[in-house]
């Protein structure tokens, strides 16, 4: 596996290796001996998986607050997404900093998103599938989302037209009006 850091600190690429042969190709996408003795660790307890049919669908810029806070390994299975991480520790140099990474079946990366930022993608092709690993359970209660356009974080989505949002993420705070749930690092 092999582990590339990002402009964030915490926010890791992981690209697994791939074996193949003329049946097709195997890849071991997490395993955590190995991912502790890199210095990673997350106990991951729920996947989940999503499919958006349409081009520039955006997901995100979603969180759980503590005590339910989520480590996600994100990848796609099929298609292509633009995924996002950005910094809401308090107190963080990176604070309201962002890193954003092309993931696809064939550039094999999956992104690592730790506790105490938000997470969001925008699909690049139809019928995108996306999933990951989260090391908490989904908690309603802990659900949160800052909007996806805020002017403070200046995201390049890389779009072309206005995306495809849930309500969820129309409705969500800005960032000038968010206030994060994670303490001061």
């Amino acid at each position: 596996m092999q582990i590339e850091p990002t402009a964030l600190a915490d926010v890791m690429i992981l690209t697994p290796a791939r074996f193949g042969d003329a049946r097709g190709w195997f890849s071991e996408t997490w395993n955590a001996a190995r991912m502790a003795a890199a210095g990673l660790r997350a106990d991951f307890v729920q996947d989940n998986h999503s499919m958006s049919a349409a081009v520039g669908t955006l997901r995100g810029l979603h969180f759980q607050a503590p005590p339910h806070a989520q480590d996600k390994l994100v990848r796609c299975t099929r298609g292509a997404i633009f995924d996002v991480a950005v910094d809401i520790r308090r107190g963080s140099k990176g604070y309201g900093k962002w890193v954003g990474v092309e993931l696809t079946p064939e550039n094999r990366r999956q992104l690592l998103v730790p506790k105490g930022f938000l997470h969001g993608f925008v699909t690049r092709l139809p019928d995108t599938e996306v999933q990951y690993k989260c090391s908490d359970f989904y908690a309603p209660d802990c659900d949160g989302a800052v909007r996806w356009d805020s002017a403070a974080l200046a995201i390049d989505w890389g779009l072309d037209c206005p995306p495809i949002l849930s309500h969820k993420d129309a409705q969500a705070v800005d960032f000038a009006d968010f206030s994060s749930p994670f303490a001061e690092v």
